[in-house]
């Protein structure tokens, strides 16, 4: 007989011998994959989205023609202000995403299945955005041509509160409680 061990969501097992082997528990491997892996690669996306290249300065440069297309003579004070609409609704998109991700992960609902609403996942799930929301922001701060503020932590908030409203909306929807 073999006596094993969870430790960290892998086996660690101890042959007759002594010298003990790490294998990796699949079943966990799995379910990282599956259901948190999207959370680490949606991290990476905002915190690549953080970086200079995609500053104020230059995603005005995307953002600026394409008004210009549909609106050719605008007002400058109005392309600003549209510059700056699309930039927080990004922000905004982002951070519900994010809370959908975090929500899924931490309720890993079955196949098929749409997970009930849990008011506590809730707040866990908001916690992480907002954590993660404001780890961004002081990212930011190291970065040329970029700034941390507040005020974007509250509109990342927002976000991740309007995504939960989506998922608490589709488990109605779902008939779950």
């Amino acid at each position: 007989m073999v006596p094993s061990q969870i430790l960290l969501g892998s086996t660690y097992f101890l042959p007759p011998g002594g010298h003990a082997c790490f294998y990796p528990d699949v079943p966990s491997l799995r379910l990282f994959l599956k259901y948190w892996l999207p959370v680490v690669l949606w991290m990476a996306v905002i915190f690549a989205g953080s970086g200079d290249s995609k500053s104020g300065n230059h995603s005005s440069r995307l953002i600026e023609p394409l008004v210009h297309f549909f609106a050719p003579n605008i007002a400058p004070d109005t392309l600003e202000m549209i510059i700056l609409g699309v930039r927080k609704t990004a922000h905004l998109t982002e951070y519900a995403v994010l809370a959908a991700l975090v929500w899924r992960a931490r309720r890993r609902p079955p196949p098929g299945k749409f997970p009930g609403w849990r008011w506590p996942d809730a707040r866990w799930t908001l916690l992480v955005s907002v954590l993660y929301a404001a780890s961004d922001e002081w990212h930011q701060s190291f970065v040329p041509n970029r700034e941390a503020a507040v005020h974007d932590v509250f509109i990342d908030t927002i976000g991740a509160a309007g995504g939960l409203v989506l998922v608490w909306i589709a488990s109605r929807w779902h008939g779950k409680d």
